[in-house]
Parts: structure tokens; sequence; C-alpha cells
């Protein structure tokens, strides 16, 4: 038996406790509902949209925070903000000029609300996985304008190679004034440097004073990887691309095969 007590317990959504284009397994809801009757704080870490992750939230049927957007804003399913941080407007607008003049697809999320400059096919793809219709096409000045309380910048490309490249082109364009990371094979996030899923779930470690032994996370893809490497405890999705695999301390089943519900009970309940 593995000698721990797990009081915090952290998500990723999609490819983790959420199969892609599908609702949240019955199994994976027990396995929430379960962890919290036993007295384990349970959140979600997503690069999602607030209004975009409340409403699989509530299907679990418990009042837990939700880190969205990477780690930029912490709010209750109740409504309670625990943290923001929000992308400088001057900023905003620098590299909003940037992907305009590189052609690139630029989605901004403005006081929890969808603009992109067109509802191209890259827009209308980002809709239909995340099963929203919540988009503004606003054009490249609408962008410009929008610019209160945005959190994240999302561009999106047409494959991992074209990704990888954008995040060499903007981080040898801003420096240390952004953070660009790969969330998918064709998503790169544009947030504030400080932010990570990481610095959420410290955030919300350090509120409760849960030690960091205490805390463990689970995911499966490269926006996972500062959270799975700062934790505790890292569980990987038997999904999970291998170098994910690579720094977490176990690995469980695939997202299909209710990898979730099976790391809880392993891990979690078992043990506690």
């Amino acid at each position: 038996m593995i000698c721990m007590s797990i009081k915090l317990f952290v998500t990723d959504l999609d490819g983790t406790l959420l199969p892609a284009g599908q609702k949240v397994p019955a199994a994976n809801i027990k396995a929430v509902r379960d962890m919290v009757n036993s007295g384990v704080i349970f959140t979600i870490a997503t690069g999602r949209m607030y209004s975009a992750s409340v409403e699989i939230a509530k299907k679990l049927g418990v009042d837990v925070p939700i880190i969205t957007y990477n780690g930029a804003f912490i709010k209750t399913v109740g409504g309670e903000v625990f943290h923001s941080a929000f992308l400088a407007p001057a900023l905003i607008v620098e590299i909003v000029n940037f992907c305009q003049v590189h052609q690139w697809h630029l989605q901004s999320y403005s006081n929890d609300n969808l603009y992109y400059p067109e509802h191209n096919d890259f827009a209308k793809g980002y809709e239909k996985v995340l099963k929203i219709n919540k988009g503004k096409a606003i054009g490249w000045d609408g962008l410009r304008q929008y610019t209160e309380n945005v959190p994240k910048l999302l561009t999106i490309s047409s494959s991992a190679e074209e990704t990888a490249e954008r995040i060499k082109v903007l981080k040898a364009e801003f420096g240390d004034r952004i953070n660009a990371i790969r969330s998918n094979a064709e998503y790169t996030e544009i947030t504030r440097p400080e932010v990570s899923k990481a610095a959420a779930v410290k955030i919300l470690a350090e509120k409760w004073n849960i030690d960091n032994s205490e805390v463990m996370v689970i995911g499966d893809s490269y926006n996972d990887l500062p959270m799975l490497k700062a934790a505790g405890h890292s569980v990987a999705m038997g999904n999970a691309p291998d170098d994910v695999k690579a720094v977490c301390e176990f690995v469980t089943d695939t997202c299909d095969d209710d990898g979730f519900a099976k790391a809880v009970y392993k891990y979690v309940l078992k043990n506690n």
C-alpha cells in the first residue's frame, strides 16, 4: 500500500475527467462525490473559459472551485471568485497587432466572453469541441477594444509543428512578458508570465493550509505539466503523451476507460 493522505485532489478536464465530445461518465461523477463525501477537497483545473466549465462542474453535484484559463481565474460553481490575473490592455493590443500581421487566428476572452476577428473554420472547430455557441466575431479592431478582464488569448494553428513554431516566435517577440504554452496540438495559450495551473493549485493549497505532500493532481496534456511536476503526487492518464507520463508518479488507464475513477479509488480513497 502507498502511504499517503490526500486532502486536495485536482483534475484536468478534457482528456482526463471528460472524454472528447462526451458527457462526464457516471463512474467519474461517483468518484468525485465519494471523494468529497470523504472530506477531500476537489477542484478542476482547465484551460477552458469559466462559462464553458461551470456547466460541466454543476453536473458533478458539488460546489467546487474551478481553476480556469490555465490558472488565470479561479471561481467556485456558486460564484465566489478566489483569484484573477488579467493581461494588461496595452499588452493585449500588442499581441493582437502581432497576430494580425502574421495572419494567425486569435481568440480573446474579455469578461468571460469569447471574441475572434471572424467566425472562420478555426472558431467553428473550437466551438464544436467545447460544445459552445457563445463566440462573437468583432474584427481585429474589436479585439483591440475588448481588453477588459482578459485572462488569456488563444491562437489556433493547423498542426502540432505549427504550434511549436508559434510558441518560439511569441517567446522571441514578447520574452518574459507572457507565458505561451501548448494546451493541445493546435492551441497556443497566452497568459501573464506567472500564470499556470501549478500556481493556481498552490494558491488553493495555501488557502486551506494543505501541505504539498497532501496534494494530488491528474492530467493528460502539456499545459498540465507544471502542476504535475509541482504537486506532491501526480497521475498521468493512459492517453497522455509519453513525456507527460514520464514526469508523473503514477499512470492510470485512459480517459475512455474510466482512468480518472480508477485513480481516485486506487490512490486517494483506498489510502485515505
